[in-house]
């Protein structure tokens, strides 16, 4: 059977939206597929296989927005798709905002290089299963306080993505992604710890492999055992890159356009202001090689890009959709972000925050008295006010060595005086996800435990 041809799927909708009476209409088509396996003492506990796809069409009459999507590619529901995108069109109030990115916005889509790989897209089942008992073994082996899994397991996926609209835009992307998670459950006088670690690439070469990601796991977990608070105090504070990463994220939260522009941002009058050392650098970079979230365009068909949103420690750049710039007078940045069933809104790409040169062991040895965070509870950064309080677990540093397990306190401070405090920058870069960080060390934070 010959295969579907997607692309010219997209822009027959596109065709027939405008036929129907829109004056702009833009399709947006996903076809996917996933398979995941979760194992448990050898045993598949779950297996997971799924195939996705749909088509959202997004049309404007007389500045007023329809948008519908279906799962349903026949020529008759299509059609259906079509009248009642233009009904909702036809009821829904005007907004001079409203429409496809301008001209200016768009163009010759980057080379951002391969984003799949076949080797990938063809992995027999048995790896995932392979790859999970050996996960577990592994685990089991590394400590005999590790009592339980709270899941071990693997899986990938494979998309593919394409686009057209009345502006002139028509595209189209593959993309493959392959991981491993594993979350351990040590045991030891009553107390229980739970750690986790996992690894995400488009490339399978590129994997970790699934011994590494279970001693990572099982490390982590062990290492928390005996945990206690420590007694209120300021001192400084260190970050793993995984807490980094998250750290980061609330930054390029902040400098979201649409909060930007209601001022429901701390960040809101801080653009071309010295807001972090020199040493600080942020990207959202669409154009990552291999980056999971790397892609040629965007969901709306503007070409993705590298923006530097702080660079050597100055506030350079908001993100913005179509239709967020439109409202700042300013252009997309090429980060709407959506999926067939949903409009465009801001999101991010690949977010790194660039390296720096110190080993986390330096970074670590220079602390007479501190706090290395390698794990975080609740979301406690209030993007609108900069206030920062979570609830962290980690080791503490005595003399710059790594020491005592603690848990149950909280890391507080506000993300202005936070950003001024970061005072080094590893140079071990980790992506989890399409977010990458390395060890970061704050001069002086809160910490409220006894």
């Amino acid at each position: 059977m010959k295969p579907p041809n997607y692309e010219a799927l997209a822009l027959q909708v596109v065709e027939r939206a405008l036929k129907a009476g829109a004056e702009q209409a833009e399709v947006f088509l996903q076809v996917g597929r996933s398979a995941d396996v979760r194992v448990r003492d050898g045993e598949i506990e779950d297996l997971t296989q799924a195939t996705s796809k749909g088509v959202g069409l997004r049309v404007y009459v007389k500045e007023r927005l329809g948008f519908v999507w279906t799962s349903d590619f026949e020529t008759g529901a299509i059609d259906r798709v079509v009248a009642r995108a233009i009904e909702l069109a036809s009821i829904s109030e005007p907004n001079p905002l409203n429409g496809l990115p301008e001209a200016d916005s768009l163009g010759a889509f980057p080379d951002v290089g391969s984003l799949f790989d076949d080797r990938v897209a063809s992995l027999p089942p048995d790896w995932k299963i392979n790859a999970s008992i050996e996960m577990e073994k592994v685990i089991k082996a590394f400590d005999p306080r590790i009592t339980a899994m709270d899941s071990v397991g693997a899986g990938e996926s494979v998309s593919e993505v394409y686009l057209a609209s009345s502006a002139g835009v028509h595209g189209s992307y593959q993309g493959t992604s392959v991981y491993l998670y594993a979350s351990p459950v040590a045991s030891e006088n009553g107390q229980l710890q739970t750690s986790y670690w996992y690894d995400a690439k488009r490339f399978f070469e590129d994997l970790a492999s699934p011994e590494s990601v279970a001693k990572k796991a099982a490390q982590r977990a062990v290492r928390l055992l005996g945990a206690k608070k420590v007694k209120s105090q300021k001192c400084a504070i260190v970050l793993d890159p995984t807490m980094a990463a998250g750290f980061i994220s609330s930054i390029a939260g902040a400098a979201n356009g649409d909060a930007v522009f209601k001022k429901s941002s701390f960040l809101a009058a801080s653009l071309g202001k010295q807001i972090a050392p020199e040493h600080v650098t942020i990207i959202d970079d669409g154009l990552r090689k291999r980056g999971l979230a790397t892609s040629p365009f965007d969901g709306e068909g503007v070409p993705t890009r590298r923006t530097p949103l702080v660079e050597k420690g100055v506030l350079k750049a908001f993100l913005y959709d179509a239709f967020t710039a439109r409202k700042a007078k300013t252009k997309s940045t090429g980060n709407a972000s959506r999926g067939y069933r949903s409009l465009p809104s801001i999101g991010v790409n690949n977010l790194v925050l660039e390296p720096g040169t110190k080993t986390p062991e330096q970074i670590i040895g220079e602390i007479p008295n501190g706090f290395y965070v390698t794990a975080m509870l609740g979301h406690g950064a209030n993007t609108v006010t900069g206030e920062y309080s979570r609830g962290a677990n980690g080791l503490w540093i005595e003399n710059g060595e790594l020491t005592r397990p603690v848990q149950e306190v909280t890391v507080a401070g506000n993300l202005n005086d936070m950003l001024m405090q970061l005072d080094a920058i590893g140079n071990d870069l980790t992506f989890h996800g399409s977010t990458g960080a390395s060890t970061i060390r704050f001069k002086e934070l809160t910490v409220s435990g006894e």
